[in-house]
């Protein structure tokens, strides 16, 4: 029996196979759709496949994270093969099906089952490493009498719940990018506003237009605008531009893309990241400066003697690209993913560049409308000296403090070299000692820059009289 079953088993396959083979797609077209027909009459159940990523693969897809989520406690219980991952605060783990498994529910009596999958494709770029597309999907089963209530009420629940789940457990992520795609770790960064070295109007004002852009969807909505905001910190190094990036995360509760656009191949490939990014985040590009040639410095003629080296770096690059390792990322390409159609993908995000030198960045890049708010950070005043002792010391007033202010005033210090001093070295805790190291650091400084500043006068006054004794020979010499 069981070879009389497997020959017929072997012969139908065969058939198909040439079927699917040598038929035309004219006769096969037909065949297939009346035999799907038939197959419903015998089969009563209906079948939803809700995909990881919709557009191929440009967004995750939402239904598919609510469904995930709502998933992780039916998963627990009776999948046999589960996932884990970090919950909120690494305070718990969060469970959801593996592939290919199956989990059953009962929905106001309709029973209804629910089962993982994965489609899995090579790659068919050439490249070192050998990726794998891994398309993920839910299914969801159930019998076609109860289709009413399951495409209404059933899925309208589990939407509702898988969201507040998400929530609930939801950790922030810090993301990179690796290619034209985001891999991430646990975002745990502890800075705060209350923590940032500023001056306290100047933080008010950054908070106060960060709470009115989060609760401001409605508004940019009936203004026409996708719900975006662009940011950019500038000023010299050590001012803390990216201890501000993550203040404004942790105020917001966003997660953060940090983009590094030399790892990214092309103006595509760039779209396809910011496709990516979800709702509620904040997109960083530090130092747009040194990024990529974005500087609006348009390329000019080179001199003759410099083709011989040209020619050598343009043969350089063409070894890089050829490796897929160089970039081809335009300010056009950039300018369009602040502000251009692809923009308006999702909503509620910041966009913030950060630069130590803004003088370099081509107006078009800065202007307003895609960087809305110009936000220096400058050297530590006394304001943001007191932040900083209270932060390292607990302190909010010494007799020492004085002196501070009055040096502050003359002296360019960055809050970074302020808290290096105030950072406690030994087990003593005497805060006095550690404002006696400030002090002596500004007071050196202070004397340095008061050398400076008179082998400058001596330089002058040589360079003056120098050309004063020139004038008077050129003179001289015209007369006889």
């Amino acid at each position: 029996m069981f070879t009389y079953i497997g020959s017929i088993i072997a012969s139908f396959m065969f058939f198909w196979a040439i079927f699917q083979q040598y038929f035309p797609y004219q006769l096969r077209n037909p065949i297939e759709k009346y035999s799907q027909r038939l197959l419903t009459l015998v089969y009563p159940y209906i079948q939803i496949t809700f995909h990881e990523f919709t557009g191929e693969r440009l967004m995750r897809s939402e239904a598919y994270s609510a469904i995930e989520n709502y998933l992780s406690s039916k998963a627990s219980t009776q999948a046999k093969r589960l996932k884990a991952d970090i919950g909120k605060n690494n305070q718990s783990l969060v469970l959801s099906m593996d592939d290919h498994e199956e989990v059953a529910e009962e929905f106001n009596g309709i029973k209804l089952w629910w089962a993982s999958g994965k489609n899995v494709m090579k790659s068919q770029s050439l490249s070192l490493n050998h990726m794998t597309d891994e398309k993920r999907y839910y299914k969801l089963t159930f019998h076609k009498f109860h289709r009413d209530m399951i495409l209404g009420t059933y899925l309208n629940y589990v939407m509702k719940e898988g969201k507040a789940i998400k929530f609930k457990n939801r950790q922030r992520r810090l993301y990179t990018n690796n290619g034209s795609y985001w891999s991430h770790v646990v975002f745990e960064h502890p800075a705060t506003f209350q923590t940032l070295a500023m001056e306290p109007e100047e933080k008010e004002t950054i908070i106060d237009d960060l709470t009115t852009f989060s609760k401001a969807g409605e508004f940019y909505a009936r203004i026409g605008r996708a719900w975006k905001r662009g940011y950019l910190l500038y000023g010299p190094p050590g001012t803390g531009k990216s201890t501000m990036i993550a203040a404004m995360a942790n105020l917001l509760g966003y997660d953060l893309y940090d983009l590094e656009l030399t790892n990214v191949k092309d103006n595509t490939e760039l779209r396809k990241l910011l496709i990516e990014t979800s709702s509620k985040s904040i997109i960083v590009i530090e130092d747009i400066d040194c990024s990529l040639d974005l500087t609006g410095k348009r390329k000019k003629k080179k001199e003759k003697k410099e083709e011989d080296e040209e020619k050598d770096h343009r043969k350089k690059q063409g070894e890089e690209e050829s490796d897929g390792r160089s970039s081809k990322v335009t300010l056009s390409g950039l300018l369009n993913f602040i502000d251009g159609l692809w923009s308006a993908c999702g909503g509620e995000r910041l966009i913030v560049f950060t630069t130590n030198y803004v003088e370099k960045l081509d107006p078009a890049l800065v202007r307003k409308g895609r960087m809305d708010k110009h936000i220096e950070l400058s050297y530590c005043g006394f304001e943001a000296f007191k932040v900083l002792a209270k932060n390292y010391h607990r302190i909010e007033s010494h007799p020492l403090f004085g002196t501070i202010c009055e040096l502050l005033k003359e002296i360019k210090i960055t809050p970074a070299e302020v808290a290096e001093h105030l950072m406690p070295k030994s087990s003593s805790g005497d805060a006095g000692l550690y404002l006696k190291s400030l002090i002596q650091a500004l007071e050196l400084a202070k004397e340095e820059a008061r050398l400076r500043s008179e082998e400058d006068a001596r330089k002058t006054e040589e360079l003056s009289k120098q050309d004063s004794h020139w004038t008077e020979n050129g003179f001289v010499s015209h007369s006889s």
